[in-house]
């Protein structure tokens, strides 16, 4: 290929560029951008797939130059296709298909010819390629979306040809159905590795057209069907223009235009954003206001106000589902007050009932020292009795009532008339009576018999008291 025609062909493509650049520019400055997202969420608000057709020049050799079996190149058709999905803004997959002819000759050669070769032609049956494609640079960052983006990729594929060679005497020969190992195949084929640049201009928000160049280095030294040293494997190029066609719904953007960080950079500056940010940041607060007026428990008991119907309980009582004082019994003093949470009971006696009777009779009740639970020896002869009464009767159930006077606080009162009901009963079992006939009880101080205002009083409080049940 002489220099006149390389010219022409970098002289059409430069006023490709120019036009359509100015087309992309005068047609984003007439209307308004129609992306419909403000905030970048990632590929759902976005369309993510396109397909592309393109044609351009097929050649066997690149821009790198290195070694070349044949002294000149002629301008061949090379024409492909392109599916791509973006996975982000910058960075994408691309299936890539070639076809075309390449072809070279001697001509600057002594006597034209080189290596026994006059000229080739190499029939690309089919070329086939994955490649990584990012987006490196756009020309209007600054902007939600862009109208210019410059792009590089690389990847893996492979091509099956198969060259026609016209040797030094004029005779030719044809690869095609010699091909391979067992010279039985229809075409070469061989890997390779596809390396490339480009710009891209945005053309409508469906369309945008593509300036390419690509290598492909083949893994052989068989594409122009000469063989010469080893390690100068063949190479070949495509430069290309071609239309891409964005995929999917028209209510989307194209995810290839998008730059999150200018969307970044715009909220900051965005009015209606920063409304609706303060907007959201009144109904949080609103909201937190609301979740502390549920949760406000004023008097400390567990239970919100908004579902206390008893809102003014004393610190410490007890409460229900509601907020109320507990009282289990219902005889309307609380538990936290009642003697005798699990009976029923009066105000006088701190929830206690009424007692029924005295001691069973025929029996004194058992005196206890001041602050003692420790039995007396007088108590034994009617301990022994009630033993010998109780065994003797298969059918009789008894329960022992301790009790105290009014020394110390009601809680002590009430733990160590417990322990004096449980010291009667333990000298009773041991003595031969069924545990199980023996029921305890302990009423503190919360029954006197006599006033606790005298030391008299106070120890006829001291006792234990039988009761049949």
């Amino acid at each position: 290929m002489n220099y006149s025609t390389i010219k022409k062909a970098v002289v059409f493509s430069l006023v490709s560029v120019l036009g359509l650049g100015a087309a992309s520019a005068q047609d984003s400055t007439m209307t308004t951008m129609s992306s419909t997202a403000k905030v970048f969420g990632g590929r759902a608000q976005y369309r993510t797939w396109s397909f592309g057709l393109n044609a351009g020049v097929l050649a066997p050799v690149n821009v790198l130059g290195g070694s070349n079996d044949f002294t000149n190149w002629d301008v061949k058709l090379g024409y492909g296709a392109t599916l791509r999905k973006q996975l982000g803004h910058a960075f994408g997959l691309e299936l890539g298909f070639l076809r075309g002819d390449a072809s070279g000759n001697n001509a600057d050669a002594v006597g034209g010819v080189k290596n026994n070769r006059q000229e080739f032609t190499t029939e690309l049956a089919y070329s086939g390629s994955i490649m990584g494609v990012v987006n490196v640079a756009t020309m209007d960052f600054l902007k939600r979306e862009n109208n210019v983006n410059f792009f590089v990729k690389a990847g893996y594929g492979i091509a099956a040809y198969s060259p026609e060679v016209t040797y030094g005497n004029g005779t030719t020969f044809n690869w095609n159905g010699v091909s391979g190992e067992n010279r039985d195949e229809k075409f070469v084929q061989e890997q390779f590795i596809p390396v490339g640049a480009g710009i891209k201009f945005k053309v409508s928000e469906r369309i945008n057209f593509d300036l390419g160049y690509n290598m492909y280095f083949v893994d052989g030294d068989n594409f122009d069907g000469t063989y010469t040293s080893v390690g100068t494997n063949d190479k070949f190029s495509y430069g290309y223009g071609g239309l891409e066609f964005s995929l999917g719904s028209s209510a989307k953007p194209n995810l290839d235009w998008a730059n999150p960080v200018a969307m970044m950079y715009d909220e900051l500056k965005d009015p209606t954003l920063r409304q609706e940010v303060e907007a959201l940041k009144g109904r949080v607060s609103t909201i937190e206001t609301t979740v502390s007026d549920l949760l406000k428990d004023s008097d400390g008991d567990g239970v919100a106000d908004k579902l206390d119907k008893c809102p003014n309980t004393e610190a410490g009582i007890k409460v229900d589902g509601s907020g109320c004082p507990l009282d289990v019994d219902g005889d309307g003093i609380v538990d936290s007050k009642d003697s005798c949470p699990t009976e029923k009971g009066t105000e006088e006696l701190n929830g206690c009932p009424e007692m029924s009777s005295g001691t069973m009779a025929g029996y004194n009740n058992i005196q206890f020292e001041f602050n003692s639970s420790v039995l007396r020896t007088s108590a034994y002869p009617t301990l022994d009795k009630l033993s010998a009464e109780v065994r003797a009767n298969s059918a009789m159930q008894i329960q022992l009532d301790g009790h105290a006077s009014a020394e110390g606080t009601e809680e002590y009162n009430m733990q160590l008339s417990k322990d004096r009901a449980n010291s009667v009963k333990t000298y009773l079992v041991n003595s031969g009576v069924d545990a199980s006939k023996i029921s305890t009880r302990g009423y503190g101080e919360s029954r006197p018999v006599a006033s606790n205002a005298t030391e008299a009083g106070r120890s006829q409080n001291r006792r234990v008291e039988f009761r049949k049940r």
